[in-house]
């Protein structure tokens, strides 16, 4: 966990606990990211970051009743005023930690040596926040990240009311690095980015802006913002670590090559790939120059990619067959990332019209994915089932992409720090049982999405807004027409602080949402919306456009049933709304490489 050293023989319980007599601040390349795995591009950092995977579904020493902490006693309270107690009992912590006994009996240590300091009262907050940290590490070793987040704020509530030396300050960032990263497993990203956050600040007050452990958790937190889809935020901070290791880090270092890395990341999702390439081809010198072939070939594919986004497709190939070629001669024929190039090669065919070869390479991975090597991990294999998912979507093979995505779905849906990937996961199940017809299914997977948007703090993003106009047009297939209206609203509010009131996704709910109230019986509403609508795709399409026709079409025919009597019948929705179905045949356009359609 951040801030702590670990004991070096400890065996790999994921359970870090500190040295004695100090707490110092590590560097954020030794801590857990915050971000889930992006399956199409390599991570940037030059190191894994692997986040602790317990299988919720087993059981787990320490986490049943019978192997709890046993409540304390009259002479173990009493005890705990002997002021050795509670030294002697954080390293009894350590030791059992130590010889592998087993994360229960230490955790019991860890919390009876918090109580221990507890009695000594502000002389001792450094230690009761070492011992917190303990108990909260424990904690996430066992999956418990809801015991872990109070244990983690009385730990820095410790620390900060202790005064602001710089020893209180360290343990403070430590501590909120550590509950950045339980809030991260528990979803909740926007707490865990308020953390990371705060951290920085005591950091940069500690050891000044220009620090190069300052830069180190500037990308940390960087990395955080790209989950939550906060790339300007992103690019700000990564601005900044990439100024700080061109002061103190010698020309093309490992260190500029991951900043460089997360920096074309953020490019690519802003849609900018000539920056990104840029940026990668510049970190895939700097890993030349330090002889890291095999980060080397993850560039190439990231260049693959970027030259795939640009329409150069004869690139594309030449970078994915280098990387190819490095990672089969490496790591051997059947590794994942021998798979993942194998998906990429089947876009660019898919892409490029050749069908056959885009088929033959997906069945290529699906065979790797089938069959991985031991110590594979669940995300990089739910992650290749998604792309090929999307291919044969594509490919016109719905039942087979349905199946693919439920597989990664089953890997993802029990891993901790997973909930954003799973959400996306279930929306585009949702979305493919739309267009199967299949309605209620697809309001059931819709919701649990929204559910897991919405607790992981994404419930203001554009891609929460696309989700709830997906359940919308589920809901208003099952006649639900008030709660469509609902869903509609709550996007159309999203959208435009996100995206602008003229942006077509924008539009797309506004026209969705004018026919629901003409359902409703709210001619008005419908009419006022449907005017601005038709203004903004006259403006944007010109008036000769049949998406505008369309558009003219409807608003007329409300103008026209707006002057009868109102015991008029409703218009159908079937009429007026642009249903998926609909748009499918018209045209496809899909969201976030997740394949929703607008």
């Amino acid at each position: 966990m951040p801030g702590l050293v670990a004991p070096p023989d400890a065996p790999p319980l994921r359970i870090t606990v500190p040295n004695d007599g100090h707490t110092q601040i590590r560097r954020p390349g030794e801590f857990r990211s915050p971000i889930p795995k992006k399956f199409s591009t390599p991570s940037p950092s030059p190191s894994s970051r692997a986040r602790p995977s317990p299988d919720r579904k087993k059981r787990t020493p320490g986490s049943s009743s019978a192997e709890k902490q046993r409540p304390p006693t009259a002479v173990d309270e009493a005890a705990l005023d002997n002021p050795d107690l509670g030294p002697f009992l954080l390293k009894l912590a350590r030791d059992t930690i130590a010889s592998g006994e087993g994360p229960g009996k230490a955790l019991e240590f860890a919390l009876r040596a918090s109580r221990a300091f507890e009695r000594w009262g502000d002389g001792a907050a450094l230690e009761l926040a070492m011992s917190l940290h303990v108990t909260a590490a424990i904690y996430c070793s066992l999956g418990r990240y809801e015991e872990a987040v109070p244990v983690l704020e009385r730990a820095v509530a410790a620390v900060l009311g202790a005064g602001r030396a710089p020893e209180h300050a360290l343990a403070a960032f430590s501590g909120y690095m550590q509950l950045g990263d339980a809030h991260s497993m528990l979803g909740r990203l926007d707490q865990s980015i308020n953390c990371y956050t705060k951290g920085l600040q005591i950091q940069m007050e500690a050891l000044g802006e220009g620090d190069p452990r300052v830069a180190e958790t500037c990308r940390y937190l960087a990395e955080a913002h790209v989950q939550a889809m906060q790339f300007d935020e992103a690019e700000k901070l990564c601005c900044k670590t990439l100024d700080i290791h061109r002061e103190h880090s010698p020309p093309a270092s490992l260190e500029e090559a991951a900043d460089r890395r997360l920096m074309a990341l953020i490019y690519e999702a802003k849609g900018d790939f000539d920056a990104a390439l840029e940026h990668l081809v510049l970190a895939s010198m700097a890993m030349i120059a330090n002889g890291q072939e095999t980060e080397v070939a993850a560039i190439d594919v990231s260049i693959g990619n970027a030259y795939l986004s640009l329409g150069r497709f004869d690139e594309a190939v030449f970078s994915y067959q280098k990387a190819l070629t490095v990672f089969k001669s490496i790591k051997g024929d059947n590794h994942t990332s021998v798979a993942s190039v194998f998906v990429r090669l089947a876009d660019l065919y898919y892409k490029t019209g050749k069908f056959r070869e885009s088929k033959s390479y997906c069945e290529n991975a699906l065979r790797i994915y089938a069959k991985p090597l031991p110590g594979t991990s669940p995300e990089d294999i739910a992650g290749g089932l998604m792309e090929i998912s999307a291919i044969y979507e594509a490919m016109g093979e719905p039942e087979e992409a349905l199946k693919l995505l439920q597989k990664a779905l089953m890997l993802l849906e029990d891993s901790p720090g997973q909930w954003s990937t799973v959400a996306g996961i279930e929306a585009q199940i949702g979305v493919m049982y739309y267009m199967a017809g299949r309605y209620g299914e697809s309001w059931s997977s819709f919701e649990s999405a929204v559910a897991k948007l919405r607790a992981g703090g994404e419930k203001k993003s554009a891609f929460f807004a696309i989700v709830l106009n997906q359940m919308g047009l589920a809901c208003v297939q099952l006649f639900k027409i008030n709660e469509a209206a609902e869903l509609f609203e709550e996007a159309r509010a999203i959208l435009e602080q996100e995206s602008g009131s003229s942006h077509p996704d924008t539009l797309g709910v506004y026209s969705n949402l004018a026919a629901t109230y003409d359902a409703l019986g709210r001619a008005e509403n419908a009419i006022e919306i449907l005017e601005y609508v038709l203004k903004v795709r006259e403006q944007k399409l010109g008036t000769a456009n049949p998406v505008v026709e369309d558009e003219r079409k409807r608003l007329a025919e409300l103008l026209k049933e707006a002057g009868r009597v109102r015991n008029r019948e409703p218009k159908s929705l079937e009429n007026l709304m642009v249903t998926n179905s609909q748009r499918v045949k018209e045209g496809t356009k899909r969201w976030s490489g997740l394949g929703f359609k607008t």
